[in-house]
């Protein structure tokens, strides 16, 4: 199998997770007056399913590649060493979610995101949305909002993995700090998503803050954004803050015990000049 078939796979699944966040708001009133948790209950296996069953084709497609580096660069893994990789990093990652934190402080973003930037967008999706689906059994956090959340740790590692590969080390971890203090707010912002269209019916006070049917575009827009401003900006904040600090403090050291292990478990098939035969 090709690169471009876990791209496209990517693309699908990612095609079909955002119409997941997005569909509310094409539903009427009536379709909306009804408790986040009931309304979104009756899609989230439907999405888990998918999402776990992108997730192992991914990781079949990576590991059946024929050899040789993908289009970013990046050599492929061996199948037995990349299954028993991820496995490991997956498990530690979701461990870390054990660890108390406060207002969102949670360190598995980080090591999210070096996988992505190391190991290509396919295996950071992956590793995404794996370490979310284990760390909910773990932590007792199992929802309707577990799918989403996978989507969104997914969407992390997958655009870590676009990141270009710097070569001064010191540029390369600003960069990826850089890069979770964005996805620090750009990740609670669409997580919001799916409660935010189900929180006006029944209000009596609108308050300019929810989504009603019927808005303008430009007016959705200026309503999301004193939603978040209200209740998640500064929650957000201090784990954007949080994933800059630990990415400046350890990402040193991981980044380059990561890139060690993908130049022990890759391999790139080199093409040999052969001399030519004369006769």
């Amino acid at each position: 199998m090709s690169v471009l078939n876990s791209r496209s796979l990517l693309t699908v699944g990612s095609a079909i997770g955002l119409a997941a966040f997005l569909y509310p708001f094409w539903l009427s009133a009536p379709a909306l007056r009804a408790n986040t948790d009931d309304v979104r209950t009756t899609e989230a296996p439907i999405i888990l399913a998918i999402l776990t069953g992108l997730c192992l084709l991914t990781l079949l497609v990576e590991l059946t590649r024929a050899g040789g580096s993908g289009g970013d660069g990046r050599p492929t893994l061996t199948s037995s060493k990349a299954v028993a990789l991820l496995g490991v990093l997956v498990a530690i990652d979701a461990v870390l979610r054990l660890v108390p934190t406060l207002l969102g402080a949670s360190p598995i973003f980080v090591l999210i995101i070096f996988v992505g930037a190391v190991f290509g967008p396919s295996f950071g999706f992956v590793m995404g949305a794996l370490t979310l689906l284990l760390s909910a059994f773990l932590t007792g956090g199992l929802g309707p909002f577990l799918p989403y959340q996978m989507l969104g740790a997914g969407w992390v590692g997958l655009t870590a993995g676009w990141l270009p590969r710097l070569e001064d080390s010191r540029q390369r971890l600003v960069l990826l700090a850089i890069f979770g203090a964005i996805w620090g707010l750009l990740y609670g912002a669409l997580l919001n998503l799916y409660a935010w269209p189900f929180s006006a019916p029944g209000l009596d006070v609108d308050a300019g803050l929810y989504w009603i049917p019927g808005l303008e575009v430009r007016e959705i827009v200026s309503r999301y954004g004193r939603f978040y401003l209200v209740t998640s900006l500064g929650y957000d904040l201090f784990r954007s803050l949080a994933t800059v600090v630990l990415c400046l403090a350890v990402g040193g050291p991981v980044l380059r015990l990561l890139e060690r292990y993908r130049e022990r478990f890759g391999w790139q098939v080199l093409e040999a000049s052969l001399p030519k035969c004369h006769r």
